[in-house]
């Protein structure tokens, strides 16, 4: 039960903090930086945007309620390698460890899953 509890925090906290500074910052700005975003995997800036998006927003979301929460955090966990190894290679630390961080994160989220408060345990009755 306490453990469960712990993943509820864990999963809530990391998402809602990924969501809130940098995901939907991404999305309330997308016309803005669509042209200019940085493209580390050479996929085009505006691309690149999207998959941000999608690591930052779209993927914690479902990682916050606890749904498909194990493949939902692979994406958060890849966008932060990114992030830390490709974007900010060549910059201090202290430009890496963010991002490290929120990887960690998200790397324990998908090694636990979501736990018993959530949707997975809800509706499919696994966490």
């Amino acid at each position: 039960m306490i453990n469960d509890l712990g993943l509820l925090f864990l999963r809530v906290g990391a998402s809602a903090l990924m969501i809130l500074g940098h995901g939907l910052p991404k999305i309330l700005e997308f016309g803005q930086n669509a042209q200019s975003f940085p493209d580390p995997l050479n996929v085009g800036s505006k691309a690149s945007l999207i998959l941000a998006i999608f690591g930052e927003a779209v993927c914690p979301l479902f990682v916050a309620l606890g749904l498909k929460t194990r493949y939902a955090s692979v994406p958060p966990l890849i966008t932060m390698l990114v992030a830390a190894f490709i974007v900010h290679a060549g910059d201090s630390w202290n430009k890496m460890e963010f991002p490290l961080t929120y990887a960690l994160l998200f790397f324990v989220i998908m090694f636990l899953g979501s736990g018993r408060f959530s949707a997975d345990h809800l509706f499919f009755k696994r966490g």
